[in-house]
């Protein structure tokens, strides 16, 4: 009995389709249970508040708003702003250029 290609070829999209997801993981991910707001949701949310290409996310616990935020960091040109998202309420927590020094 041998594997058919068809067999090989479904196998091999699983484990291609598992491997992009996991490529997709933001720091923080393991908060998402608590968040009301998807990170899908908080990339458009903070997209429309500057518009660039996001570099980095993160969901942290944090002071301000419901407690749990989303942060982006955006570069639009050769600057790159931070944008917060809270995590619960969708609202702009944070829009601010980073400095020299980002945390």
């Amino acid at each position: 009995m041998g594997i058919s290609k068809k067999v090989v070829v479904s196998v091999l999209g699983v484990i291609l389709t598992a491997a992009s997801v996991s490529a997709f993981a933001f720091t923080g991910e393991n908060l998402a249970g608590h968040a009301k707001v998807t990170i899908e949701q908080a990339r458009s949310i903070a997209l429309k508040a500057y518009p660039g290409k996001i570099t980095d996310e993160e969901l942290e616990q944090e002071k301000g708003g419901s407690g749990l935020r989303y942060s982006f960091d955006i570069n639009h040109g050769k600057v790159t702003h931070e944008v917060g998202v809270d995590a619960k309420t969708g609202a702009v927590l944070e829009n601010s250029t980073e400095g020299a020094h980002p945390d």
